[in-house]
């Protein structure tokens, strides 16, 4: 499938909930009948699955605004992907498979720093230790 084809139903976010005031900015500048200042939501194709790694509120804003497509863009960044990979997993494990199914986890703003951002910095923080350990083992005698 060609990214151009993509809909919003095909994407798979790599965050689990939405802040309610970010997408309350967002209603005060979108206009669903004219995309030209939407920017795109950026995708990297992880595992076959294309997996938005950034761009969720807006998508979620295009959604209730009875879209299904917006524009999107091959993220050509290099990312950290067990941390990718930890966030979709944490998604999937949240019956979170589209942008769809974030219209439910739109959550006030200290609900999302304390929901999201402190998941993110404990997941964060557990991924750098055990690379940490990984180079440096922990011998048994110590």
């Amino acid at each position: 499938m060609e990214i151009c084809d993509l809909k919003l139903k095909d994407l798979q976010p790599s965050q689990f909930c939405i802040s309610k005031k970010k997408l309350g900015d967002i209603g005060r500048w979108f206009d669903p009948a004219d995309l030209s200042g939407f920017d795109p939501v950026p995708v990297k194709i992880l595992n076959g699955i294309p997996v938005m790694t950034d761009g969720h509120t807006r998508a979620v804003a295009a959604v209730l605004a009875g879209l299904d497509t917006v524009p999107i863009m091959l993220d050509e960044d290099d990312l950290d992907w067990d941390m990718y990979l930890a966030c979709v997993k944490a998604c999937r494990e949240r019956n979170i498979f589209s942008p769809y199914d974030l219209i439910t986890e739109i959550v006030p703003e200290e609900e999302y720093t304390l929901k999201w951002d402190r998941w993110c910095d404990i997941m964060q923080a557990e991924i750098l230790l055990n690379r940490k350990q990984s180079i440096f083992p922990v011998r048994e005698d110590e």
